[in-house]
């Protein structure tokens, strides 16, 4: 049952849309102390928050008796931060005031058709702020007869930079006018906005107690660096849903995995800023109509945009922020639905979507990616429960099945069925164990040590007994017969092992396991990799220098010797002996001892030989050094003569 506050055509309309009840952020933008008041709305994703300001400006377009002013200058403006979203809200505005001019104004239309639409009248403007402002400046959008104004998703504007077209947009229209803003998230960059353009502005937060996407099953699955690819191919193998969304979080990567998964023989579409509007409405429209199933897209579709049965969000790459999780997994569990958003994490990344999802209060399961096992499982339960009664097909469709069973028998039917349903899926991918190692502290092995062999100079005094140094470095079980690899990079750029290891790890195709030691010199670094991966990395790390650094192979003899603990940071101790002590020996020749001279005192230092004299001679036991010899003062050396400026020439132009 539907409120008793909405007008009549509005409920009407709701009604043929299939509204039985309103969402809670519908429900309190009609309630009676809301009307005629500024608003300030805070709603999760998905809550129905255009249908609630459809509602809310009700007031402002609707007459006493419910009709409609004719079309002339608009009465209601709604501002988005996409073309997407504004093009959405276009469209649900359209059937919910049925009748009424909804024209839009989005960059990447023609501005003539939308300056034509301006010049009939209309009741409604939705535009992006860009192209808003345009035709405000040229004076083919007048505000003067408008009485309310909707900021949707306004955070989402000022992270775009769109705050001084808003403000010249807000500043052109009446006093007077309703105000209402609605967003997901209030920081405090829109209070502000709000306090300055809102008058005893009604703050509504609804839902602010619920559970931050509870209709939506989040599962953070550990995957390789290397590995995002093939794992986004596992995960939508493995979930077959209606329709997905994947985000990544640059063109690039956008490009490069929508070309990945058409390879591969997914209906997939792409979605991003460097597209036209009318490829990104066809985009869109395909994903609606079914003839595409994936939607590989940046954050530009991370607001607003709503497709019917979206049972899938992928986050390919990790969301820069809280706020960018929320609005990307709101993609999917909207008006009720239940939805899976799966978040693949490289584990060098896993701390940091650990701080996300506590920022967003969100619980997530982790688990592993879908094995190519697990997704055949998958699709052997969805074809036994694909296939419907026979009571169910068709008059046609049952003659052809009586036919094929005269002639065939069940089994080869059946088999002929699986094999038709597995040519139309892709294959899954194989992927590596991606869960790092798990390796216990160990403690470390002490080997103890002669007391006539301690270093001269040591600190440890006789009474402390024996010293007791670490024992070199063993090699790592699985590396003995690896592969070194040297990068350009080095102390000289702060490389450091902690960033270097996924950066190989990425350029080589390759896992942390198959990392053995990292040695980071001066001017480079080299590094192990294990004996099964050697090929296959040197293959990966030469097709280009992206991170900075040129990765070549080291021959075996070039390879940097094992560490030894034994090293200290007095590189240069010396023995008892006096001989450089035996781990910093480069050959097996002992070093001389040195030949210790008696004391001979300092010797003076004469400025006019430039030095200590040459023919100096030490004192005699008991006899003072000479003094020494002081000049007579000779006075200040008179000034040379001063410079003199001359007569200025006069003028005279040449020729």
């Amino acid at each position: 049952m539907l409120s008793q506050n909405i007008a009549p055509p509005l409920a009407k309309a709701l009604a043929d849309r299939g509204y039985e009840t309103l969402t809670p952020v519908q429900l309190a933008v009609i309630e009676p102390q809301t009307a005629g008041r500024d608003l300030m709305v805070s709603a999760r994703t998905g809550s129905g928050k255009t249908v609630a300001y459809g509602l809310a400006m009700a007031d402002s377009l609707l007459a006493v008796d419910g009709s409609l002013a004719p079309a002339a200058a608009p009465s209601a403006l709604v501002i988005a931060p996409t073309r997407e979203l504004a093009m959405q809200v276009q469209r649900e505005l359209q059937w919910l005031y049925a009748g009424a001019e909804v024209v839009s104004c989005v960059g990447g239309m023609d501005p003539r058709a939308e300056r034509r639409a301006l010049e009939r009248g209309c009741q409604i403007v939705v535009g992006t702020p860009g192209r808003l402002r345009d035709h405000l400046e040229r004076g083919q959008l007048h505000l003067g007869e408008l009485a309310c104004v909707i900021l949707d998703e306004a955070d989402e504007m000022l992270d775009l930079g769109f705050r001084e077209e808003l403000e010249e947009i807000l500043d052109a229209t009446p006093k007077d006018r309703r105000t209402l803003l609605f967003s997901a998230t209030l920081p405090k960059p829109i209070v502000a906005l709000a306090s300055t353009y809102q008058k005893n502005a009604l703050r509504l937060v609804i839902g602010g107690g619920e559970t931050a996407h509870s209709d939506i099953d989040y599962r953070a699955v550990r995957i390789a660096p290397s590995e995002i690819e093939l794992a986004t191919v596992n995960v939508l193998r493995y979930f077959e849903s209606g329709a997905a969304i994947v985000f990544c979080s640059t063109r690039e990567a956008v490009r490069k995995l929508h070309a990945n998964l058409v390879e591969r023989g997914f209906n997939v579409v792409a979605l991003s800023g460097e597209l036209t509007q009318n490829e990104r409405t066809h985009a869109l429209q395909a994903l609606r109509d079914r003839r595409a199933r994936v939607c590989v897209a940046t954050d530009v579709a991370a607001r607003g945009i709503d497709i019917p049965d979206l049972d899938l969000v992928i986050h390919a790459d990790l969301p820069t922020n809280r706020e960018t999780l929320q609005h990307r997994s709101g993609r999917t569990g909207r008006a009720g639905r239940k939805g899976i958003c799966v978040i693949l994490v490289p584990h060098p990344k896993r701390r940091r979507l650990d701080v996300l999802l506590k920022g967003a209060g969100i619980t997530a399961t982790w688990q592993s990616p879908p094995t190519a096992e697990e997704i055949k499982a998958q699709d052997e339960a969805r074809m036994i429960a694909e296939v419907a009664p026979a009571a169910e097909a068709p008059e046609e469709d049952m003659a052809l099945a009586t036919a094929l069973m005269a002639t065939r028998t069940p089994e080869d039917i059946a088999a002929a069925y699986v094999r038709l349903a597995r040519t139309r899926m892709p294959s899954p991918e194989d992927l590596s164990d991606a869960e790092p190692e798990y390796r216990p502290y160990q403690e470390r092995t002490y080997t103890d040590r002669p007391q006539g062999d301690r270093p001269q100079g040591d600190r440890f005094q006789a009474d402390r007994g024996p010293r007791r140094d670490l024992a070199p470095e063993a090699p790592r079980p699985g590396f003995e017969d690896a592969g070194w690899f040297r990068i350009d990079l080095g102390r000289n750029k702060n490389a450091e092992a902690r960033w270097l290891l996924p950066m190989i790890c990425r350029r080589g195709h390759v896992t942390k396991n198959d990392i053995g030691a990292i040695r980071v010199f001066e001017r480079e670094t080299r590094f192990q990799i294990k004996a099964e991966a050697l090929e296959r990395f040197e293959l990966a790390a030469s097709k280009g220098e992206g991170d900075g650094g040129r990765i070549t192979r080291l021959d075996a003899d070039a390879a940097p010797p094992p560490r030894d603990r034994n090293v200290s940071s007095a590189r240069h101790r010396v023995s008892h002996e006096g001989t450089v002590a035996p781990e910093f020996r480069t050959t097996d020749a002992v070093a001389p001892p040195r030949e210790r001279r008696p004391y001979e005192g300092k010797k003076p230092f004469d400025p006019r030989k430039g030095g200590a004299g040459a023919d100096w001679t030490p004192p005699l036991e008991g006899e003072a050094p000479p003094a020494r010899e002081r000049r007579p003062y000779e006075g200040k050396k008179p000034p040379g003569k001063p410079f003199q400026k001359g007569p200025k020439k006069p003028f005279r132009p040449k020729g």
